[in-house]
């Protein structure tokens, strides 16, 4: 069957439809908002997606329903943006009439100073109200990760949060009121067609379905395959490297379908992490404080596990954990697929068990055996950094004597790639699970890792931190009760 070919991108911007057919690949949505289209309103900030400064809202629909999310535009390609309503603090007040009521939470709060990071606070915000009306104060801040106020301070912000459905009625906001047109307009856009705009390094695509990428991807190898572009995009705004030919991913409903039976969970690629933590939370508790760490909410709404296995990233945040519970990705290439256990995916830095012309289709999640003793801990210059010095991924079992019958243990951030620590496992295996025997697991870990020293930390550090973390797991788990570290000691 011939694919159709559409030269253009089409996409709801505030109240407007906007198609383009003259976009660069590498142009993000921040600066179409400010220079081409004088939306003054999104501030830059740190051009990394960092401090949410450039934030707005983005609608996209899948099965039907329309779900709008915070984004960074500053690393957010408008390339991605084919069949999307893109609403900016602009347009949230009618010229001449009151404020929004978010905006007027602000005001009313005190909740601003200086001004620069309000817009983006206010399209978080925004995008909260919409979901939860009623947010606790954990709710609000978790939504707020991904804004920075250095004037104002958050308590006054929060308090902003918690007014809004004060001052505001949300059946009468317009993106609610009038969802079932918008619904209507975003599904108009949707025609099954490739899209292909420019050539040489402007060139980006938009295939039409899964198999279409699979015949595009196989005739152009060297093409550069985009999901979320929380890594990609710094690429472009930090490195001002040539990345075409893109190959965009984010509307594809097929690689963002989540599937359960009853040995485990299979995730597209595509799968963001915000799409994904509901059932993470569900079946893998352990992994709710990782999670809520990767970025703040505008990386977590963007960014794909598909995309942080791929990248091959040696400090990406969920290999380690996802090695540790024995997942495995599954591998296309036109219309052939293949299994791949995860820790076998990672060769070496830079270099994945992935064949030319071959891409993530899905991630497979095993569920934990129920005897299992599961722990993830990632430590981080920063509590915010969306990538780990360190992190550390344990999983043991015991049998009827008490002794270790099963361990698998891997550490990102401590080689070249995401892996399994081998002679500490072998230490484990067999023996009684006492301090003897962490203080023996501990320096084996000397073997299997010989970390590099860089900004984020230096090689003994990493070393010490690996130790500590396995002595963590281990007082977390010799009693009834978990042991808690304070931050000195675990670190």
């Amino acid at each position: 069957m011939t694919v159709q070919i559409r030269s253009s991108i089409r996409f709801l911007l505030n109240h407007r439809l906007v198609e383009l057919s003259a976009v660069s690949a590498v142009q993000t949505l921040l600066d179409f908002l400010r220079l081409d289209r004088n939306l003054r309103g999104t501030k830059e900030g740190c051009a990394e997606g960092d401090c949410g400064a450039c934030t707005v809202l983005v609608g996209r629909l899948l099965d039907g329903q329309l779900k709008y999310e915070s984004v960074n535009a500053c690393i957010r390609f408008v390339g991605s943006l084919d069949g999307c309503h893109i609403v900016t603090v602009d347009s949230l007040a009618v010229p001449g009439g009151p404020l929004h009521p978010v905006q007027q939470a602000m005001v009313d709060t005190h909740a601003s100073q200086c001004g620069f990071c309000t817009p983006g606070f206010v399209m978080s915000l925004y995008g909260l109200w919409m979901e939860n009306p009623k947010p606790s104060v954990t709710e609000i801040e978790k939504a707020l990760q991904g804004n920075l106020c250095r004037c104002t301070g958050y308590a006054a912000i929060i308090r902003a949060a918690e007014a809004v459905s004060v001052i505001g009625d949300l059946d009468r906001d317009p993106l609610v009121a009038e969802r079932a047109g918008i619904i209507e307009k975003l599904d108009a856009l949707k025609d099954g067609k490739r899209v292909e705009i420019g050539e040489g390094s402007e060139r980006f695509l938009l295939p039409a379905s899964v198999d279409d990428l699979a015949e595009i991807y196989e005739a152009e190898p060297e093409a550069r395959i985009v999901a979320g572009s929380t890594d990609v995009g710094l690429w472009v705004t930090k490195f001002m490297r040539d990345i075409a030919p893109v190959v965009h991913l984010s509307h594809l409903d097929e690689l963002r379908r989540i599937t359960v039976d009853d040995t485990g969970i299979t995730f597209g690629a595509g799968v963001s992490y915000t799409e994904a933590f509901p059932l993470i939370a569900k079946h893998f508790p352990q992994l709710v404080e990782l999670w809520n760490r990767i970025g703040g909410q505008q990386v977590r709404n963007m960014g794909t596990i598909g995309g942080n296995i791929a990248n091959g990233s040696p400090i990406g945040d969920t290999p380690p954990a996802l090695i540790a519970l024995g997942a495995s990705v599954v591998l296309r290439k036109g219309k052939v697929s293949r299994t791949v256990a995860l820790e076998s995916f990672f060769i070496e830095y830079g270099k994945q068990d992935r064949q030319p012309g071959e891409f993530v289709e899905a991630v497979r999640i095993p569920f934990l055996n129920e005897k299992a003793h599961y722990a993830v801990y990632k430590i981080t210059k920063r509590l915010d950094e969306d990538i780990s010095a360190v992190c550390g991924a344990f999983r043991l079992a015991f049998d009827d004597s008490g002794k270790v019958s099963d361990a698998v243990i891997a550490y990102g951030g401590m080689a070249g790639t995401p892996k399994r620590a081998d002679n500490v496992e072998a230490a484990l295996i067999g023996a009684e699970w006492t301090e003897a025997t962490i203080e023996i697991a501990m320096e084996a870990l000397g073997k299997d890792y010989k970390p590099l020293t860089d900004w984020r930390a230096s090689a003994d550090y990493r070393l010490l931190v690996a130790k500590n973390l396995l002595r963590r797991f281990y007082l977390e788990t010799e009693g009834d009760e978990p042991v808690r570290l304070d931050r000195k000691q675990a670190v």
